[in-house]
């Protein structure tokens, strides 16, 4: 027994501890273990992909719809009365100004300048015996052999045959283009479309029932409906300084089919019209495209972007880094200095192909988080990592080293989803 209390002695030693620091003792090793431990398992900030805000210049353009119009339309009518002997074209073909369409009968047109070429030879005739007789009583009036009457009855004799020679070599001249307007000749170069009259036919001058029309495909006009605010829009923003007009390359207009295809010819702004249309509260802007493949025709459903001013130093976010709340405002999460996750509300109203045109909110250098979203809160640490993101045509230009002053990108507006 006495052994027992020996070795517990040399064991605690004489001066034990007391039992509530023995338990403080080891909770704090307990506590001191277990708080390494859990830093030693705690996640590391998880990443996302920001985009770096970088101004730029972006050709500012809006999409709007448009019918093609003929660039010219000739309406072929007959300007005299006969009988259709030809046809002279294939229907749908292309014809040249001044080809001749269809042959009505030309004798009796034919026989009529025949006897105007008569009675204006006879007219000359008459003039050269006036001229002789004048030329005679004048000497004869000298020589005081005649009156002074007579001298004046030849002379007025001389007159009225020279007015019959003018009245001659106009019904010449009139019976010769009567004979013309046999040969019914395009007014234009187009393409003819089907005829309404065949062989035998029976036409008369100035009648209402067109022949045959003839329309001119290349180029084609495209009619824009543009909204009177867009275009209020446009001269605010110009005189506002907000934006630039385009230079010569960057003012021209693009077309889109009703299938979406890009058209591969582009366009420019013809003429615009003075008045609102009060129905629609929106002015006829007519563009004009090439169509040398005849691929547009009249009447098709087309959209039109149209360019509408140069804005510099834009800050265009992409469309899956901005998001919109229950009000409708536009909201992104970006990385502060720090690391930190902060969350900013934006002026984005406008979307530009697959990026919002950021008005208030974001300045050059911010970094807008585009990836990684739903693993992030404000306030949270992350780790900043550069995103995957396809980069506006004029980042791109900026990245291959070209000038995108030269060259501004094209840019359509809508609504993105």
């Amino acid at each position: 027994m006495q052994t027992e209390k020996s070795l517990m002695v040399r064991l605690f030693g004489v001066r034990m501890l007391p039992m509530w620091l023995a338990v403080l003792l080891l909770a704090g090793c307990d506590n001191s273990s277990g708080q390494a431990k859990a830093e030693r398992s705690a996640p590391p900030p998880p990443e996302v992909g920001v985009v770096e805000m970088q101004p730029q210049r972006v050709n500012l353009s809006m999409e709007l719809p448009g019918r093609t119009a003929a660039y010219r339309i000739s309406e072929v009518r007959p300007q005299v009365t006969g009988i259709l002997q030809e046809r002279l074209f294939e229907q749908g073909a292309q014809v040249k100004a001044g080809e001749v369409l269809y042959q009505i009968d030309p004798n009796r047109y034919r026989a009529a300048h025949q006897r105007a070429q008569a009675e204006l030879e006879r007219a000359q005739a008459e003039l050269r015996q006036a001229q002789r007789e004048w030329a005679r009583t004048s000497d004869l009036f000298e020589k005081n052999a005649v009156s002074k009457r007579q001298r004046d009855e030849a002379l007025s004799a001389l007159e009225a045959a020279r007015a019959d020679v003018s009245r001659s070599e106009a019904m010449v001249e009139t019976a010769g283009i009567e004979l013309a307007y046999t040969e019914v000749k395009a007014p234009i170069a187009g393409r003819i479309g089907p005829t309404l009259y065949t062989e035998g036919a029976l036409v008369t001058a100035n009648q209402p029932q067109v022949l045959a029309r003839v329309v001119q495909l290349d180029p084609m006009y495209v009619d824009i409906q543009l909204p009177v605010e867009k275009l209020a829009r446009i001269r605010s923003s110009l005189n506002e300084g907000a934006a630039s007009k385009p230079g010569l390359n960057e003012a021209e207009t693009v077309l889109l089919r009703d299938d979406g295809t890009l058209y591969p010819h582009k366009g420019r702004v013809d003429v615009a019209d003075v008045t609102v249309n009060q129905s629609t509260s929106s002015v006829t802007v007519r563009a004009v495209f090439p169509n040398p493949d005849e691929d547009l025709l009249p009447g098709m459903y087309v959209r039109v972007r149209l360019s509408e001013g140069v804005r510099e130093n834009a800050l265009l976010a992409p469309q899956q880094g901005v998001s919109r709340n229950p009000q409708g405002e536009a909201t992104a999460l970006l990385v502060n200095p720090q690391g930190e996750v902060v969350a900013r509300q934006l002026e984005a109203e406008r979307a530009i192909g697959a990026f919002w045109l950021v008005e208030n909110g974001l300045e050059p250098g911010d970094r807008l988080i585009v990836s990684g979203l739903q693993k992030v809160r404000p306030g949270a640490k992350v780790k900043p990592v550069e995103a995957d993101v396809p980069l506006h045509p004029t980042q791109n230009q900026q990245a291959s080293g070209k000038d995108s002053s030269q060259k501004s990108a094209s840019d359509d507006e809508g609504p993105a989803q």
